[in-house]
């Protein structure tokens, strides 16, 4: 999001280089980027089994205490722990949270050293999130998700494949139930720049549209992939019937996520 100095501080604290136990997922990996849209008031950690959110907890705790933070636990359970921590008149709170290991893509380190899932699983699991619940700040994210990391028909096409309990359809008719929202909604969060909600619902009705549209013509054989460019060497939404081929290759996530793998022309 573009994270606060104090919340860069605290990450670069807790950055597991030498482990790779934890990984920054939710909406602060999402507006990584100085020049993102929102600012985060939390740190959303994740681990690909409960017993390492505990291990991964300890070491934390013990490194951040030692470096002169204060540690509260708000909340503890198999799997979940939640805490505020705070220094020098500043806090944020960070969860440290078991998540499966399935994904589309390995995770990637940023230049504080610690690990952050890939842009494109940050997005699919957003999509999903939006699905399950209506908050503003997950519609903020979403426009951002498909401006700056891939359009919204793609990562519903591919979501399909995370959560098999979706077919893309059904993804899109609980999506489409978002974006009724009001300008005091946006009010509450901690916005780079004011939030155009005449505007943003334009986008997210053209978006729904452009993903309908794209879901429409994709062979039912590729659902649940994204699609990768060889050309560009990034993750598109191809034209709707713009075929397989030597320079688009269907790419399906995995335990632990894996790199494409192009095809011989």
């Amino acid at each position: 999001m573009p994270l606060t100095d104090f919340q860069r501080t605290l990450l670069a604290t807790v950055a597991h280089a030498e482990t790779g136990e934890s990984y920054l997922a939710g909406g602060a990996a999402i507006h990584f980027a100085p020049n993102s849209t929102r600012y985060s008031n939390d740190l959303d950690f994740f681990h690909d089994s409960v017993e390492r959110v505990a291990s991964a907890f300890a070491r934390d705790r013990a490194r951040l205490e030692e470096a002169g933070y204060r540690v509260e636990v708000d909340i503890s359970q198999p799997g979940f722990i939640r805490v505020t921590v705070s220094r020098g008149g500043n806090s944020t709170r960070v969860d440290w949270a078991h998540d499966s290991a399935w994904r589309f893509m390995p995770l990637v380190r940023d230049e504080l050293g610690a690990l952050l899932l890939h842009p494109v699983d940050l997005a699919i699991n957003k999509v999903l999130v939006l699905a399950g619940r209506d908050e503003p700040r997950d519609f903020v994210d979403i426009l951002y998700v498909d401006g700056d990391i891939l359009p919204l028909g793609a990562i519903v096409w591919a979501a399909a494949g995370k959560d098999p309990g979706f077919t893309p359809r059904s993804l899109l008719e609980l999506l489409k139930r978002r974006g009724k929202y009001r300008p005091e909604d946006f009010a509450r969060l901690d916005l780079a720049q004011p939030f155009d909600v005449v505007a943003g619902k334009e986008r997210w009705l053209w978006m729904l549209e452009e993903a309908e549209r794209f879901m429409r013509e994709r062979p039912p054989s590729e659902l649940g992939c994204l699609y990768w460019s060889v050309e560009t060497e990034r993750f598109v939404m191809p034209a709707a019937d713009e075929p397989l081929s030597g320079t688009l290759v269907a790419h399906y996530g995995r335990p632990g996520g894996v790199v494409p793998q192009i095809r011989p022309g």
